[in-house]
């Protein structure tokens, strides 16, 4: 349990430089993905999925959620370094389940970076496993940022 409570709520547009700044601590920014066209795209899908928490006025946890009526995923999930290890991901990762759950979605699916051993043991705490699939994506859009 989290030792302050967090607010989450859903991302608003005053929040993209706070947002933004902690992908990019958090390393989940990559150079074929530009992080403010990641928001603007999601703001057009399931807007009330895409969850931020603040603790202290300071945006400190994002998670962006999707359900395409099959399965449900989980992209951008990110705490600040500075408050890790202290259940504020489980806390905005269960937040983003109840809105799945309520949608009915029936089973979760996210992708982890190969090599990101951490977070890999983070989800199989909140119950994730390996489902021993082979990812695979096809880039549509050049989205150099």
């Amino acid at each position: 349990m989290p030792q302050k409570q967090m607010l989450v709520r859903p991302y608003r547009t005053d929040d993209e430089e706070s947002l933004v700044s902690l992908w990019q601590v958090c390393e989940l920014t990559v150079p074929w993905n530009n992080p403010h066209k990641d928001i603007a795209r999601k703001l057009q899908v399931q807007p009330e999925l895409f969850l931020v928490g603040i603790l202290d006025s300071r945006l400190i946890a994002t998670v962006m959620g999707g359900y395409d009526g099959h399965r449900g995923w989980i992209n951008y999930l990110a705490v600040h370094p500075d408050f890790q290890g202290k259940g504020y991901g489980q806390e905005i990762m269960n937040s983003v389940e109840t809105g799945l759950r309520e949608m009915g979605c029936p089973k979760i699916n996210l992708q982890i970076r190969t090599g990101n051993d951490k977070i890999e043991s983070f989800y199989q705490k909140l119950g994730f496993t390996n489902d021993q699939v082979v990812s695979m994506g096809k880039r549509m859009e050049a989205d150099h940022s």
